[in-house]
């Protein structure tokens, strides 16, 4: 399956946001939070509609982002 690099971007930033929760609390937690959770939906939003206008199941998709983006993160010359 063809992930587009934006998709791929959008996971990665997502997974950012959540790896900054380590460590915080209080305030500096929930605005963290609210960022994490803003970056999943937004990526979320984007394989729906990926999914959608390939006609591919959502979750493979999904599932196919996510492998993506790891792969990219832990091998950026591949």
């Amino acid at each position: 399956m063809d992930i587009p690099d934006d998709l791929i971007a959008l996971e990665r930033a997502a997974e950012e946001q959540r790896a900054r929760l380590a460590g915080l609390d209080g305030e500096e937690y929930e605005a963290q939070r609210r960022a994490w959770r803003q970056a999943a939906t937004a990526v979320q939003a984007a394989i729906t509609d990926h999914a959608t206008a390939t006609g591919e199941p959502r979750y493979k998709v999904e599932m196919a982002v996510k492998k993506a983006a790891r792969h990219t993160a832990e091998d950026p010359a591949e």
